[in-house]
Parts: structure tokens; C-alpha cells; sequence
């Protein structure tokens, strides 16, 4: 029996309990869909969130907030000398040590630190498209390397002279905009109260239509020039040190600093009392949750993959069994134990290579 005749030999072999056989292909069939199916999802949750990293702000630039004493569950000594303001960070209301220009300037002598300009948190009431119905809006502040997922339009120009926006696809039936396009080049009010109550408005241009990214949608885009007009508008009032106290800096590295260097970076921060997170260390969350999850749906299939595997062994088993008397003619035909082997070896590929 040639080769060719052993191959013929063994699909047809494989055929003779067509029920123990199919259930076995399915076995397999679902233990190597299963893991074809979460690693792939794995994969491409990955490579979304890659993707989607500039949305959330540059790689090359860190978010520095000042270190707080942990108190334990207490609450902490009052100190006149520390100023203190509310955090940007999504989530309860907190305080946090204010970041002033003095820290600016310490910060912005810390070897590796390019650059550091203050995070101006702007709260304004509301967005309104003409004479429509205002609606509530958070604005975040374009930086330079950040890239937008964008519906429609461009992107605001970080550095532009005119106020520019981009706003959510979510507000635009709601602002009366009949479609993307119609949005594009309007001009939208943006509602702020300053410290003293009295409230004034704020022009802008919209320039774009942004996709909810990783992290939800339901705000607008502001470039620096249209951030700085709300945070002075809302600022009125304020007493001169109150208005240049801030919740965190953004400091700007050098994009080609190695792993090492950056880890280097934020250990001279730490080291001065400040507390530095990149934009991959916000990710990394998601990633080790989204890692974690496939991690266990891979261990599934694998046992599913192992079961069939099993099935596959007890197949050739029963057919052995049932074919003794085969074997022994074929043995008795000059039929090696090698070649006996091999039909029973391709058998299993054959059922394995139809799971897969």
C-alpha cells in the first residue's frame, strides 16, 4: 500500500462511524473557532485602542499634578500656605494642591522636560446653536500631536488665532444641525459664569465633527486660543493668584525618548514632589482588562480544543477496537506495524484538518 493509497485509505476509514466522527469535527470545530474568535477580538480591541491613542491627547506629553500626603482615611490639616482647586479628573468632586506659576517654573527646569504650559479646566454652562435650546457641554482642549477621529470637517488648529471647535456627532440634532456637513463653518455660543455670577458668552466656529472615542463621546474640542478666552471669561473676579492656580501641567517630552528615558523623566518628577502620567499609562488600563479578559476566553478554548483532542484519541481508540481483525489481516498481508500506525495517524489528521 502506497502512500497515496494509505491517504484514500484513511478518509474513507474516517467515514465508517459518520456520528462519532462529526461529533469529534465539531468538538474541534468549536474549540478553534472560539480561540480564532478571542484572539482575533483581542487583536482588534488592541489595535483600536492604538489608534485611538491621539484622540486622547499626544504621546509625547505627560499630565504632572502635584503629589498629596496620604492622610489615611482622615481627613487633612488645614495649611494656609497651600492652595488648593478642584481636579479635571473625571469622577467625584475632589481637591487637589494647586499647581502655580512658581511650579511651572520648577517644572520647567526638570532635565528632559521640553516644555510646560498650565491645564486651563474650563466648565462653561452650556453650548447653543442660534436661538435653540442650550444644552450642557464639557470641552476639552486640543494639544499639539493630538489627532481627532473625525466624522466631518478638520480638526481645530491648536495655535489658530480664530476660535475654533469641534463638536460631538451627538449634538448635532439635538443644536437643530440637519447633517454633519451643515455644521461645518456654523458658529455656536458657548455659555460661562464667572466667579462673581454675571454670565457672557463666548463665540466659536465649528470646524469639525468628532466620533465618540475609547472614552465616550458627549464633549467638544477647543484649539488653545478659544480654551483660553472661556478660562479668562470664567476668571473674572478671581483674586490674581486664584486665577493662575491650576489642577495639573502639561509637560512636553521629547516623542524619540526611550522607555527608559521617560521612566527616568518621571522619577525626576516624583523626586520633586509631582506626579507624572503619559497618555499610555491611562490606555494600559484598558489594555490590561481587555488582556485579562481574552486571557481567560483563550483558556476556554483551549480546554475546548484539549476535550476534542481527547475525542479524537477515543475515536481511533473505538475504531482499533472495532477493526482488530482488519489490522490483523493487513498484518498478515505483509502490512508493517509502521504503516498500520500511519493509516491510524492520518485518520486522526484528516478529522483534525476538518475541525479546522
Amino acid at each position: 500500500m502506497n502512500a497515496l493509497d494509505l491517504v484514500a485509505s484513511a478518509i474513507s476509514n474516517s467515514f465508517r462511524s459518520k456520528t462519532r466522527t462529526i461529533l469529534t469535527v465539531l468538538a474541534i470545530f468549536i474549540g478553534a473557532f472560539t480561540l480564532t474568535l478571542t484572539s482575533g477580538v483581542g487583536t482588534g480591541i488592541n489595535r483600536y485602542i492604538d489608534d485611538t491613542v491621539s484622540s486622547i491627547g499626544a504621546s509625547d506629553v505627560m499630565t504632572v499634578s502635584k503629589i498629596t500626603e496620604d492622610t489615611g482615611s482622615g481627613p487633612r490639616e488645614y495649611e494656609p500656605t497651600s492652595t488648593q482647586v478642584e481636579s479635571q479628573q473625571p469622577g467625584p468632586t475632589t481637591t487637589v494642591d494647586a499647581i502655580t506659576d512658581t511650579d511651572l517654573a520648577t517644572l520647567r527646569a526638570v532635565d528632559g522636560a521640553l516644555s510646560v504650559e498650565p491645564s486651563l479646566g474650563v466648565r462653561p454652562d452650556y453650548i447653543q446653536y442660534a436661538d435653540g435650546t442650550p444644552y450642557q457641554v464639557s470641552v476639552g482642549s486640543i494639544v499639539p500631536g493630538m489627532t481627532l477621529e473625525l466624522a466631518a470637517g478638520a480638526q481645530p488648529v491648536f495655535d489658530s488665532p480664530d476660535y475654533e471647535v469641534a463638536i460631538d456627532e451627538s449634538y448635532l440634532t439635538p443644536l437643530g444641525f440637519a447633517d454633519a456637513d451643515a455644521a461645518i463653518g456654523a458658529e455656536v455660543l458657548f455659555g460661562v459664569t464667572d466667579s462673581q455670577g454675571n454670565t457672557s458668552t463666548v463665540a466659536a466656529t465649528v470646524v469639525g465633527i468628532s466620533e465618540p472615542g475609547l472614552v465616550g463621546g458627549g464633549g467638544v474640542s477647543a484649539n488653545d486660543t478659544l480654551t483660553e478666552a472661556l478660562y479668562s471669561a470664567q476668571s473674572v473676579g478671581l483674586s490674581d493668584a486664584a486665577a493662575h492656580s491650576y489642577s495639573s501641567a502639561v509637560l512636553r517630552f521629547d516623542a524619540a525618548s526611550s522607555p527608559e528615558q521617560v521612566s527616568d523623566l518621571k522619577a525626576s518628577l516624583t523626586a520633586a514632589g509631582y506626579d507624572a502620567v503619559t497618555v499610555e499609562d491611562q490606555i494600559g488600563t484598558f489594555k490590561t482588562v481587555i488582556d485579562a479578559i481574552v486571557l481567560v476566553l483563550n483558556a476556554f478554548a483551549v480546554i475546548a480544543l484539549v476535550a476534542a483532542g481527547f475525542g479524537i484519541v477515543n475515536t481511533l481508540l473505538m475504531s482499533v477496537q472495532e477493526r482488530t481483525r482488519e489490522i490483523g489481516l493487513m498484518k498478515a498481508m505483509g502490512m508493517g506495524g509502521g504503516r498500520v500506525f500511519t493509516l491510524f495517524s492520518l485518520e486522526a489528521v484528516f478529522i483534525g484538518f476538518l475541525g479546522s
